[in-house]
């Protein structure tokens, strides 16, 4: 089958964002008084739970606290806020690459889609502030976390990509880079390019259709030929 389509995933694929999120997150905890504190490692371990408020119910959950709805969105939104202010400063940048394969893909006359399950402010934010004005425009379907009830590695977020695209997955590549984004892609049946993060170069890539460092490097690491070529052999 021809190549139709390139979706992409937002959080450490479109750039490195997972480190200003974790600072964004104490940032918020400290606002409220509180004295939790997630450290890289910990970060990483609450990074297999997809979604910001998930992350924080968990977290109270394992150190043996109540639930509250309340105080976790309280915190989540807080945190979107100081993440916000973060990438507005400059503190996040794309991946390298990723602006080249979405020009060329565009230019190419693909469509462009968006699968996360971040949610639309930090998702704003980052399209507003790390990449030139006009890339949101883009994409010819973007599905954000309030979009789905279940987030990866629950296909949901892809189903409705390919519903607003009207293609099959066949017609499809999607670009992650968790182990999480893979299952979701794939229990989808759509061809899948990981490109680790920094949190997730541990994470077990097996059913990837090709596994990079990046998309960026000699002759094009992740080009669309290549891309092309990843569609039509798993059609």
């Amino acid at each position: 089958m021809p190549l139709r389509a390139i979706i992409f995933d937002v959080d450490g694929t479109l750039a490195e964002t997972e480190e200003a999120h974790r600072r964004a997150f104490n940032r918020a905890f400290a606002e409220a008084g509180l004295a939790w504190h997630w450290t890289t490692a910990n970060y990483a371990a609450l990074l297999t739970t997809t979604g910001g408020r998930e992350r924080i119910a968990r977290h109270m959950a394992e150190s043996g606290l109540a639930p509250d709805p309340g105080l976790v969105a309280m915190l989540h939104a807080h945190k979107n806020d100081h993440y916000a202010a973060m990438v507005a400063a400059g503190e996040v940048t794309p991946r390298p690459g990723i602006v080249r394969l979405i020009a060329r893909a565009h230019d190419a006359g693909l469509a462009l889609a968006i699968a996360t399950t971040t949610s639309r402010a930090n998702l704003a934010a980052l399209l507003n502030h790390a990449f030139d004005p006009g890339l949101a425009g883009r994409f010819d379907a973007i599905v954000a976390g309030e979009d789905v009830t279940r987030k990866k590695p629950d296909p949901e977020v892809y189903h409705q990509v390919l519903a607003r695209l009207s293609l099959g997955a066949g017609d499809c590549v999607a670009i992650e880079d968790s182990a999480a984004g893979l299952a979701a892609a794939r229990a989808c049946g759509i061809a899948t390019v990981i490109t680790p993060s920094i949190y997730t170069a541990r994470h077990d890539f097996s059913g990837a259709a090709l596994v990079c460092d990046s998309l960026d490097g000699p002759g094009d690491a992740v080009d669309l030929a290549r891309l092309r070529g990843i569609v039509a052999s798993a059609g």
